[in-house]
C-alpha cells in the first residue's frame, strides 16, 4: 500500500519514567492478559527518554507500505502508515502532557525529516486525530508548523484539544 501517514504516539507512562522498548514489545505481543496479544508491536519506532531511537521494525524507506512493515498503530490506517512513539505522555498525576525531552523533541524531528526525504507526500498526524485518545498528548500539527514542517505534510483533521480526549 502507499505510505500516506507518519503517526505520532507516545507510551502513556508518567513522565521521568524509564521504558524500554522491551516493556513496549511485551506490551503489545504478550497474550492476553499480559499484553494486548498482537503478533507485531504497534510502533515502527520508539524514542526513549534520552532520545535514543529503537526501531522495532526495518523499513525499506519508498514510499511503499510492504506487508512485513504493517504495526498496530491506528486500526484502520495501518497498512498506509508509519508509527512513531515517544516514551512518555503523561504527567506525575497520570493527566496527559506533552513531556517529550529535549533529545527526544530533536530525533523526532530527525525521524520526520527523515521520512519527508523519501516519502515527500507523506502527512504527519497524531494517534489523537484519528481516535479519541489523548495520546500522543500535544497537537502535532500545532507542533509540526511551529518547526518548520512544510504545510503540505501536515495533516489538520480532528482539531480537537488533548484535554477533551479520554487516555489510552
Amino acid at each position: 500500500m502507499h505510505f500516506q501517514y507518519l503517526i505520532i504516539h507516545c507510551t502513556a507512562t508518567p513522565t521521568g519514567r524509564w521504558v524500554s522498548a522491551e516493556d513496549v514489545k511485551r506490551w503489545h505481543t504478550a497474550p492476553k492478559p499480559y499484553g494486548n496479544g498482537w503478533k507485531q508491536v504497534g510502533y515502527s519506532d520508539l524514542i526513549l527518554l534520552d532520545g535514543s531511537r529503537h526501531q522495532f521494525v526495518k523499513h525499506n524507506n519508498d514510499q511503499i507500505i510492504d506487508p512485513f512493515e504493517i504495526t498496530n498503530g491506528v486500526t484502520g490506517i495501518n497498512s498506509i502508515s508509519r508509527h512513531l512513539c515517544y516514551v512518555g505522555g503523561l504527567d506525575k498525576t497520570l493527566k496527559p502532557e506533552d513531556t517529550r525531552t529535549l533529545q527526544q523533541i530533536e530525533t523526532m524531528l530527525a525521524i520526520i525529516h527523515e521520512v519527508l526525504a523519501y516519502a515527500p507526500h507523506v502527512k504527519i498526524a497524531g494517534h489523537n486525530q484519528f481516535a479519541n485518545k489523548a495520546c500522543p498528548s500535544f497537537f502535532v500539527p500545532t507542533w509540526l508548523k511551529q518547526a518548520g514542517i512544510p504545510e503540505q505534510n501536515i495533516e489538520w483533521r480532528g482539531s480537537v484539544p488533548v484535554e477533551n480526549h479520554v487516555t489510552q
